[in-house]
């Protein structure tokens, strides 16, 4: 069987968490991850925070890691990847208003391969309307992006995923060991 292949799309302030540990998760179980962001080549680097949960009415936001992109987002094809991975964070606020993102996000959409994303991740799949119709999950302040969207909000706990089809979502960081198990099991990884 040949090795998987997975899209990964990165952008300044990108979770810290929400790229690293699914990166490494992905690469600890043999599969290859292409990590990309508009406006940079591999070898740049993009800039994370860490969000946290500390009892405040929303997450706090302190300085990550700088996370190194390995591919080039001008040369992305998303007929050579079996899946794509959103992380959260502030990055896709500004990475859905570039229409090459959307573009990358619909094919996928289309030729149904599985689509991973978590937190505010989902104001990418919101900006390409591909959530009409779908149950997911988000972080709860992008709940009514997703039902703007047509898609149908699920409120689950901090720790689960959501599987809809070729779609899993999460709403935060401490679902990984939900989210990553969900996301491989649809790229037939596990």
């Amino acid at each position: 069987m040949s090795r998987k292949k997975v899209l990964l799309l990165a952008g300044d302030f990108v979770e810290d968490y929400e790229i690293m540990v699914p990166f490494q998760t992905l690469l600890t179980v043999g599969v290859d991850v292409d990590t990309v962001c508009p406006d940079r080549k591999p070898g740049d680097r993009v800039r994370t925070a860490i969000h946290d949960f500390e009892g405040d009415q929303t997450y706090t936001e302190k300085p990550g890691h700088n996370f190194t992109l390995n591919a080039d987002f001008d040369l992305v094809d998303p007929a050579a990847y079996d899946g794509l991975l959103i992380p959260g964070g502030r990055a896709p606020e500004y990475l859905r208003l570039n229409q090459r993102v959307l573009n990358i996000v619909q094919a996928f959409d289309q030729s149904g391969k599985p689509i991973a994303a978590i937190c505010h991740g989902l104001q990418i799949l919101a900006a390409a309307n591909v959530l009409r119709g779908r149950r997911c999950t988000a972080y709860p302040a992008c709940g009514p992006e997703v039902t703007l969207a047509g898609g149908l909000y699920q409120s689950v706990a901090v720790d689960s995923a959501y599987v809809d089809g070729n779609l899993v979502t999460a709403p935060a960081w401490p679902a990984h060991p939900a989210f990553c198990r969900e996301f491989l099991r649809l790229l037939k990884v596990l």
